[in-house]
């Protein structure tokens, strides 16, 4: 059986697979918006709008397309559609859908825009004008409403009137996002008159206006309310305590009318029609009064000013003296003025004293010591009777606040910080711990100006910059005066010597040192002292060395000086010292600089000296040497009875051998090896050449001969300072013509000089 799967279940199987394999592929050609019937239409004609999108794709794939229309770039309508055409309908179009108009498709991750399509509606609706009455009194409310149904948008309405010579006014201009407006309009001028109304609205292309709506005539009566008001009294002139009527009314009115009697905006009495209303005068009463007549929300005022004269004046308080301390004498007073005496009688007036509204006096006067518990708000109450019976008059004074002083008391000194340098500027304070602001205070001292300065409330301070002092004693000359309008207290710069850390700078140091000349001896030992003669303690002093930077010692003493000891003293020591010194004050000054001298140790100077001596020992052992030789060769010429004496090349070796030396060498011999002998020297001596004397001749038997005697010793010299390869005296010993001179330490040795 063949249990292969068909050939076309295969088939089917590959062309789903290839089909999945492969991802939808396209891209938006174009996005066409069409405006139909026409771009511009007048107003009322159904608009549509339809975008059409051309796409390029592989294959037959099925599309989804978002459709957006927008107008000015705001949303209007949005659609999902497979189709690749999509329509929107303005049905009707009205001027508020004039504007600019595009299509936005988009597909998958992909949009585009369409070219922007104006459209021009054309045409306003013409509104309509309805009023609530026709017939209407001047000043009389009533209603219009300006309607335009159909229209959208955001709409302004105007209403208008014209009157019977032509004129044109605007009543009144409402805003609304409807299609119509309700207002109330009042017509103030008697008479016919034609009411209309129109809107506009507003487009980003400009403000368009509608025509004008139907004309409605309506006719203005005047309104007779305008009330009359008298007030009656039975003196020409209106005095306190008078009884004033007052009548306010209206004539032939029409049904429903008020009348309202004000002053100062209260409302003293209503009636319908007419009212009558009666008050005793009082002192303030002077103003104007209003009559009002209301009839619907119609308004007419009628007014009449009024003046009442005072019988007497308001009651003063007047206190002696004007400005009182704590435990002064004062004295209160009330007063008035008598402005009617015919009427009030300075016999009949009554008086009465009140502090913080309770009586302490039944007369015109009151008399105490001033102390806080006096302190208050004190007022007057003068009283009269009136004519009427059973009616006085009665007034209060304005309030007076008693407040006694507190005197200043002795202000303190003080320095700001608590602590005073001298020769440094500082900050006074200069305080009173009580006393009434505003104080006032002054500085004094000599040689400066005086200086004020005025505290008016408790959290400030009076604080002066000083100029520097010298002195202590110059503190207590300064003067602090204390003043709030009584005499000033002093206050004494005194306290502040016990009350203040007065600290003194340091004068300038000055270093001596032990020994006092300066010079020490490499090995001993050098004092330092720095000292000052003026400076409050604590001390600082530091020891310096002008050839370093740093610091060789600090330290803190309470005394005036301090010492530094360097105990062994080393060459690098010489140079200059100096110190310095500081104090409290943080001033610090530095000493003039002292050179010291560093000579040799002792036991230095006594090894050269030994040194010398022993040198100086050699020479005269080399010297005696020479001149027994010179004897012995003068020994010898004498025997020979020869012009010339030979002196063998052996002999001349035995004498450079035998002569005296330090520590077993030769001091004209090469320095060798301590292990050489006598005989290895003397065959380097004969194996080195030996250069003749000018003088010097061969010897047929191998020696040399000397011409005379007299230069034996010479010649001598000379061959075994040659033989040694030495041409002169080097080292300690120079040689100088026919002299020798040795150098030994700081002294000059001569030695003798040749024959």
């Amino acid at each position: 059986m063949d249990t292969r799967p068909p050939t076309s279940l295969l088939r089917l199987l590959v062309c789903l697979w290839q089909c999945s394999s492969v991802q939808p592929s396209y891209i938006i050609d174009s996005i066409g918006l069409t405006l139909l019937p026409s771009a511009t239409v007048p107003s009322g004609t159904a608009v549509t709008l339809k975008c059409r999108i051309i796409v390029s794709r592989y294959r037959n794939f099925s599309l989804t397309y978002d459709f957006a229309f927008t107008r000015d770039n705001v949303l209007l309508h949005s659609t999902t559609s497979h189709e690749e055409t999509a329509e929107y309908q303005l049905a009707p179009a009205r001027a508020a859908d004039s504007g600019s108009y595009e299509c936005r498709v988009t597909v998958g991750n992909k949009s585009k825009s369409s070219f922007s399509q104006e459209l021009d509606v054309q045409g306003l609706q013409v509104p309509t004008l309805n009023i609530s009455k026709s017939t209407l009194y001047d000043s009389e409310e009533f209603q219009a409403v300006c309607n335009a149904p159909d229209e959208r948008g955001n709409l302004v309405f105007q209403f208008h009137e014209r009157d019977s010579s032509g004129e044109t006014r605007l009543l009144k201009q409402t805003a609304t996002s409807g299609t119509s407006s309700q207002t109330m309009l009042v017509l103030r001028k008697v008479g016919d008159s034609v009411l209309f109304c129109h809107y506009e609205i507003a487009l980003v292309s400009g403000n368009r206006r509608s025509n004008q709506s139907n004309e409605i005539h309506v006719l203005v009566r005047g309104l007779y309310i305008t009330p009359i008001m008298n007030v009656l009294y039975t003196l020409p002139n209106i005095y306190e305590g008078d009884i004033l009527e007052v009548v306010c009314k209206v004539v032939n009115p029409p049904k429903g009318v008020e009348v309202f009697l004000t002053k100062d905006g209260q409302i003293l009495k209503r009636a319908m029609v007419s009212l009558n209303h009666r008050l005793r005068a009082q002192e303030g009463d002077s103003g104007e009064l209003v009559c009002k007549a209301q009839w619907g929300n119609v308004q007419k005022e009628t007014y009449t000013t009024i003046t009442v004269k005072s019988l007497f004046s308001q009651p003063r308080l007047i206190m002696q003296p004007i400005t009182i301390f704590e435990g002064d004498k004062f004295k209160v007073t009330c007063s008035v003025t008598i402005l009617v005496p015919e009427r009030i009688n300075n016999e009949t007036m009554h008086f009465s004293i009140f502090k913080d509204n309770v009586q302490i006096s039944s007369s015109a006067t009151y008399s105490s010591v001033a102390q806080p518990g006096l302190n208050g708000n004190y007022t007057c109450r003068a009283t009269a009777p009136s004519l009427t019976p059973g009616h006085n008059f009665q007034k209060d004074s304005p309030v007076m606040v008693v407040q006694a002083k507190i005197p200043v008391s002795r202000p303190t000194l003080a320095v700001v910080g608590g602590t005073l340098v001298l020769g440094q500027p500082f900050r006074l304070l200069c305080h009173s711990s009580s006393g009434t602001m505003p104080i006032t205070y002054t500085l004094l001292g000599p040689d400066r100006a005086p200086e004020s300065q005025v505290v008016r409330s408790p959290g400030e301070r009076a604080v002066f910059s000083t100029t520097a002092v010298y002195r202590s004693s110059d503190i207590s000359s300064l003067l602090c005066q204390a003043q709030n309008t009584r005499a000033p207290v002093n206050g004494s710069g005194e306290m502040l010597l016990s009350s203040t850390t007065i600290i003194e700078p340091v004068s300038k140091p000055v270093l001596t040192l032990l020994p006092s000349s300066g010079h020490v001896a490499e090995g001993g030992a050098l004092t330092l002292i720095c000292s000052v003669n003026k400076g409050t303690p604590p001390y600082s002093f530091s020891w310096h060395h002008s050839e370093t930077l740093n610091t060789l010692h600090s330290q803190t003493e309470e005394q005036m000086k301090a010492s530094l000891i360097i105990s062994a003293v080393k060459p690098e020591d010489r140079g200059g010292y100096y110190c310095v010194c500081s104090n409290p004050a943080r001033l610090s000054k530095q000493s003039r600089t002292v050179q010291v001298g560093v000579t040799m140790a002792s036991w230095k100077k006594a090894l050269i000296a030994i040194m010398c001596t022993l040198l100086l020992l050699v020479l005269i052992l080399a010297l005696v040497f020479r001149r027994r030789r010179r004897r012995q060769l003068s020994v010898k010429s004498a025997g020979t009875k020869v012009e010339r004496l030979s002196l063998t090349q052996a002999e001349v070796n035995q004498a450079a051998n035998v002569t005296p030396g330090i520590m077993g060498k030769s001091v004209w011999s090469e320095h060798t090896s301590g292990s050489e002998s006598d005989d290895q020297a003397s065959e380097r001596a004969a194996d080195r050449p030996r250069p003749q004397h000018p003088e010097m001749q061969s010897d047929p038997h191998g020696g040399v001969s000397l011409q005379d005697d007299a230069q034996t010793g010479s010649v001598e010299y000379a061959q075994l300072n040659h033989d040694l390869g030495q041409p002169g005296f080097h080292g300690n010993v120079l040689e100088d013509g026919n002299d020798e001179v040795e150098e030994c330490g700081d002294t000059m040795v001569a030695v003798e000089p040749r024959a």
